[in-house]
């Protein structure tokens, strides 16, 4: 129907199972995950037990993440790619000073603490869940250390060819074993000798 004023219209509705998912809820659920962790551990942690630490129903949680794995994995993908992209120091020993600085905060993190060891051990019995942690947990790490290992190569700080894979294991390697592993404190100093550590090795 038609007026003077012109062609009435309808106002426009969102399609039923369009809403969108409110943020705040979000958070909540997050906030809980880190709270369950806590009290009960990953192996023991459940979708129920979230929602309720949460206040919401089980479907607001499934509505967001598909399993409580990818949820813990969500966040800690989030803690392990904190600080992120490479950092450009113009140097080699200052990228990897710089690396070290990044994955240590993420490591003291008490989720990552808590929840990585629970999870590498989940990993090893379930391939599915190796190949979520790798994409998770490696695989940033190892783009960020490839990006370092480009630069110095272009410097003339490191050779041709020089092997991305081993320089993430010599930066993080020893940073995991005490930190994650061992559990034991970082002397003073600790973070600027593995440093220079890992850049003689890379340069030997």
């Amino acid at each position: 129907m038609t007026s003077a004023a012109g062609p009435s219209r309808t106002p426009r509705r969102t399609p039923a199972g369009a809403a969108v998912l409110r943020e705040d809820v979000t958070e909540a659920i997050r906030a809980a995950v880190f709270e369950e962790l806590a009290a009960v551990g990953f192996a023991r942690m459940s979708i129920e037990g979230i929602a309720r630490r949460a206040g919401v129903g089980k479907t607001a949680v499934y509505r967001r993440w598909k399993s409580k794995l990818s949820l813990v994995l969500d966040l800690i993908g989030a803690i392990a790619v904190q600080g992120l992209p490479a950092p450009a120091t113009g140097s080699l020993y200052g990228d990897v000073r710089a690396l070290l600085e990044v994955a240590a905060h993420a490591l003291r993190h008490p989720v990552a603490s808590q929840v990585i060891p629970d999870l590498l051990v989940e990993a090893a019995r379930h391939p599915e869940i190796a190949d979520t942690v790798k994409a998770a947990l490696l695989d940033p790490q190892q783009g960020v250390v490839a990006q370092v290992v480009r630069a110095a190569v272009e410097r003339g700080e490191l050779p041709a060819g020089a092997d991305p894979d081993r320089a993430l294991d010599l930066v993080i390697g020893p940073l995991y074993w005490r930190l994650v592993v061992v559990r034991t404190a970082q002397p003073k100093g600790y973070l600027d000798d593995l440093a220079r550590s890992a850049v003689a090795a890379l340069t030997a």
